[in-house]
């Protein structure tokens, strides 16, 4: 007789040793787990077997906040986009679909676009230095004002009292001078001056007698000294241990050639300048001599020299030394030598001279 197996089209029989017998684990709450999203965050968190300080602590929300967020008590939450925020964190932090989570959030809570409030807990407070600052500005203007007001009345009191000062005092009495008849007045004797109103000596000006005396004044009289020493200085020879030393070329020969000389020549003993002029006041030579140069003179007449230094130049005539320039310009004609003259008959003709004093 068959088996009558009902409605069952298909039977699998298991052995009793290989039943299984473990149970599926429950699957973790989706984001539409619950009546609203509040109660999909507690399943999930539930779910993770995290208590609300756990979340708080991995989130940094305060643990109200999570707490009102899971039942749903929007107005102990800040403005709309720090609560939005607060479901991205937490949602993320559960393993949930953060946009899945803020599109039902904005479903189940409508935006009544309110304005944005600070989070609950934060208070703001003013910075005390701005009072402090505010009250020592005032306490300063204070000061000031009340200064000047003080300054003001006491300069408008003082003003008074001068004028009352000046008018109780009474008037000096004139001093009587008595009349004689017909009414001429006597004067008495005047008082001798004081003694420190006594005229003192007047003050004499060292040298000014002199000077008043020569006709000028002390500067004149002085430079007139002074000008007179140097010209008795210029008029004495001065001392020249080397005369009648003959001419030693020691540097550049300038001027006339030998034959056209007229037998002076002027040699630097140190660095001077030397410049020769003719009579209508031409330049013939003008130079800077180093020690040892010379300058021969030509025959032209009516030359004179200028020199910076005249007791820098040697003068030798007729190849000796004869002495030295004593003015800074000089006549050339007078130290040429004069020409000697012509013996007489039956008598021997002189020497030449050795040496020529330069004519003055």
């Amino acid at each position: 007789m068959p088996l009558d197996t009902g409605t069952v089209s298909h039977l699998s029989l298991v052995a009793e040793g290989d039943r299984d017998d473990t149970v599926a684990p429950p699957a973790q709450p989706s984001v539409d787990h619950g009546v609203d999203l509040g109660e999909a965050l507690r399943a999930a968190r539930l779910f993770h077997g995290m208590t609300l300080q756990d979340v708080a602590d991995a989130t940094r929300i305060r643990q109200a906040y999570v707490e009102a967020l899971e039942d749903m008590r929007l107005d102990e939450l800040p403005s709309r986009p720090f609560t939005i925020g607060y479901i991205k964190a937490v949602a993320g932090l559960l393993r949930l679909d953060p946009e899945a989570a803020v599109a039902r959030f904005k479903l189940e809570a409508h935006d009544d676009a309110e304005p944005l409030r600070a989070p609950i807990g934060v208070h703001r407070q003013r910075d005390p230095r701005l009072g402090l600052l505010l009250a020592g500005g005032l306490l300063v203007g204070g000061a000031i004002v009340l200064w000047n007001v003080a300054q003001r009345a006491m300069t408008h009191d003082a003003e008074p009292k001068a004028q009352v000062a000046s008018q109780a005092a009474p008037a000096a009495p004139a001093t009587s001078v008595p009349a004689q008849a017909g009414g001429a007045v006597s004067l008495g004797a005047p008082l001798p001056a004081p003694a420190e109103s006594t005229t003192p000596a007047p003050y004499v000006t060292p040298g000014l007698e002199a000077a008043a005396a020569a006709g000028g004044s002390a500067d004149a009289v002085a430079a007139a000294a002074k000008a007179r020493k140097e010209a008795e200085a210029q008029a004495a020879p001065e001392a020249i241990a080397n005369l009648g030393a003959p001419f030693k070329g020691k540097g550049a020969i300038y001027g006339a050639a030998p034959a056209d000389s007229a037998g002076v020549i002027l040699q630097a003993r140190k660095s001077t300048s030397l410049t020769v002029r003719g009579a209508d006041g031409n330049v013939y030579f003008t130079r800077w001599l180093s020690t040892g140069d010379a300058f021969r003179i030509p025959r032209t007449p009516g030359l004179v020299a200028d020199v910076s230094e005249p007791t820098s130049i040697d003068v030798f005539t007729n190849g000796v030394l004869t002495g030295r320039l004593s003015a800074p310009q000089t006549q050339l004609s007078k130290l040429a030598p004069a020409p000697a003259a012509a013996p007489a008959p039956g008598r021997p003709a002189a020497a030449p001279a050795t040496a020529t004093t330069p004519r003055r």
